[in-house]
């Protein structure tokens, strides 16, 4: 779809100095605007009948929010009314670019001192995965981050994880302690049973390795479980 003829469409140069998202962005910080406010930045401009606000809106509710922005396939994304090439190929950028922060190299991530530090480099992406991730985080004698490894992709269950592929990076890169990690696609991070035995499992063989397990985070739809937190396989 070709993009709207500015001359018929509402821009926010439009709108009162205080609502105008740019301009509250730079007083205020990105913080304070909402997800539509965001993407209302990215297209400048709106289309006859709709400010570039209630467009960003109206494409966050149709899909269900910035996850499903960034599964849609851009082609169907770009015959959306107020869209075009151009502002579809803004748009899939900036959450490509924000996707990417969280997966920055090791050296640019903080110390992890809780579960949520963990699931915060980790959410953004597992939460939109349609099949199920398993991973391995690695981590130093100062709990940074050496690297996160993708072992299993699609149907994970106990049968499958071999516990030695589970360590082979953090034995041969010496790390000190690891944070396993996967998906539930249903969207419901309640571990099952068999994420208990794997964990139990993964747990026992860490301690012939002088390897700690800190936790097992299983990933839902935006949020997380920490079986370590919910006392599941973890002892103090």
């Amino acid at each position: 779809m070709e993009e709207e003829n500015p001359k018929h469409a509402y821009r926010i140069s439009d709108m009162l100095e205080d609502d105008k998202p740019r301009e509250r962005l730079a007083l205020q910080g990105p913080a304070s605007l909402s997800n539509g406010e965001l993407i209302a930045i990215l297209l400048r401009v709106g289309v006859k009948g709709e400010s570039a606000i209630q467009v960003g809106n109206r494409l966050l509710k149709k899909f269900h929010g910035l996850r499903g922005l960034y599964k849609t396939p851009f082609n169907d994304l770009q015959r959306e009314h107020g869209l075009g090439l151009a502002k579809t190929a803004q748009l899939k950028a900036a959450i490509e670019l924000g996707r990417r922060l969280t997966i920055e190299s090791p050296e640019d991530r903080p110390a992890i001192n809780s579960p949520k530090d963990a699931a915060d480099l980790v959410l953004y992406e597992m939460s939109i995965l349609e099949q199920e991730e398993f991973r391995v985080m690695l981590l130093d004698r100062r709990n940074k981050v050496m690297e996160t490894n993708t072992l299993y992709r699609g149907s994970v269950s106990s049968s499958q994880i071999r516990i030695g592929e589970v360590f082979k990076e953090a034995v041969r890169k010496n790390s000190s302690s690891i944070i396993i990690i996967h998906n539930h696609p249903t969207g419901d991070p309640t571990p099952s049973t068999d994420d208990i035995s794997v964990t139990r499992a993964i747990i026992q063989a860490g301690k012939i390795l002088d390897i700690e397990v800190l936790d097992h985070l299983v990933i839902g739809s935006g949020i997380f479980a920490s079986m370590k937190e919910k006392g599941l396989c973890f002892t103090n």
